[in-house]
């Protein structure tokens, strides 16, 4: 798949190296984002948190509202999470994810140097899985934090293209030329039926268990994340947002609320009040974010938006090499089996103070090349029979199942 150059016309022949391209302005991408979490209407307290970072500056947090940014060698995050474990273990789960992935992944970054596609996907794995290993750790060692745990939905931005970490059930979607389409896969029991071909999209809107995640950080001491990426083109809007937000609004509302609000925190807004108007029964978190400047290339000439996996390539011996080069993108081959991959949300903020969603009609609306598989999570026939039948014993002993 070709990428853009960036790069001005050669000099004597030669191309400029990525880490000089950003120092000259050759590089731009532009920004313009808002970021809102609201308790609801039925949670006494908010166990939800995001995360807003710029990697360059290593400054986290929101912009002023309608203000653009643009986004510099080290890129930037984004991130959901949605905390579980009941009093306040699932706040304290969400809050630890969002500070560990922020530290992890402005950790040992050299001021002015280019941070390859390659190695911002796995610093992005990575901090993920140590999030996980922390939270698991903190729940261990405090038994009133036991079976604490929390999803994370996480973005991560540098040149073109982003790359999505998804562990759990918040979401990603990417909105182009008025198609909204979901970028992240569910990681829960009634998205996998409904995959199976066990269960309808009518019958999972009433599911008796559609609370039931197959994934969590903090649950266990390891997580397989799931790494995709889309490249991104002018115009693009990205939407991260907890089940609050896309249990309570219908795919079509969302897209068309982020159609009519072209500024991100109008449509943050928007959003956060409709699920809230829905029923509200859950926390509600909403990241938006439009893409513009002159390094994106012009959405015509874009494949279609799909959920696409990402292989990492075998980890380079040197990292910091002067003479690296943007690599291109290559997509996961077809799966043939497991596969294992190697912001205060403080209601002050700009204005954040109760947003989440999690889709009740339409199902999850991915567009994908082939059946997609979560590593590790996999549920056997019998049980999927068991469950439906509604023997839930059976999920005592079934691995990564966690009820929210």
């Amino acid at each position: 798949m070709s990428q853009p150059e960036l790069k001005p016309p050669p000099a004597e022949g030669e191309a400029i190296a990525p880490e000089d391209a950003y120092r000259e302005g050759l590089v731009t991408v532009d920004v313009d984002l808002f970021a809102r979490t609201d308790v609801g209407q039925v949670r006494e307290h908010n166990e939800d948190n995001f995360l807003v970072a710029d990697l360059t500056q290593k400054s986290r947090g929101l912009l002023e509202a309608n203000r653009k940014a643009t986004i510099g060698c080290h890129g930037s995050l984004f991130a959901v999470c949605d905390g579980m474990g009941g009093a306040a273990a699932g706040e304290i789960a969400s809050q630890l994810a969002v500070d560990i992935l922020y530290e992890r992944m402005v950790d040992g970054l050299v001021p002015g140097e280019h941070v390859e596609r390659n190695e911002l996907a796995r610093r992005l794995v990575r901090s993920v899985e140590a999030a996980g290993l922390r939270i698991f750790q903190e729940a261990k060692a405090d038994r009133t934090r036991r079976g604490m745990g929390t999803t994370v939905t996480a973005a991560a931005l540098v040149d073109d293209v982003l790359f999505l970490a998804q562990v759990g059930d918040s979401r990603g979607y990417i909105l182009r030329q008025g198609q909204l389409v979901q970028v992240t896969r569910d990681q829960s029991l009634v998205n996998q039926l409904i995959e199976a071909g066990q269960l309808t999209e009518e019958e999972a809107e009433t599911f008796e268990h559609n609370n039931i995640i197959l994934q969590a950080l903090g649950t266990a001491d390891t997580v397989q994340v799931d790494l995709t990426y889309a490249e991104l083109r002018k115009g693009d809007t990205l939407l991260l947002c907890s089940d609050g937000l896309s249990g309570m609004i219908r795919f079509d509302d969302i897209r068309e609320t982020l159609l009519q609000f072209s500024e991100p925190l109008e449509a943050c807004k928007a959003l956060t009040e409709k699920a809230n108007l829905a029923g509200g029964h859950d926390n509600i978190t909403v990241i938006v974010v439009k893409f513009d400047g002159k390094s994106l290339r012009d959405p015509s000439d874009a494949e279609p938006l799909k959920y696409r996996k990402y292989s990492l390539p075998e980890e380079p011996a040197e990292l910091t090499s002067p003479a690296r080069r943007l690599p291109s993108l290559t997509p996961a081959p077809a799966p043939t089996g497991p596969s294992p991959l190697p912001a205060s949300s403080d209601p002050s903020v700009a204005g954040a103070n109760n947003a989440s969603w999690q889709e009740p009609g339409g199902g999850p609306h991915y567009e994908v090349d082939e059946p997609i598989d979560i590593p590790g999570t996999h549920v056997p026939t019998w049980i999927v029979v068991v469950l439906i039948l509604g023997v839930i014993s059976a999920l005592a002993a079934t691995a990564f199942l966690f009820l929210r």
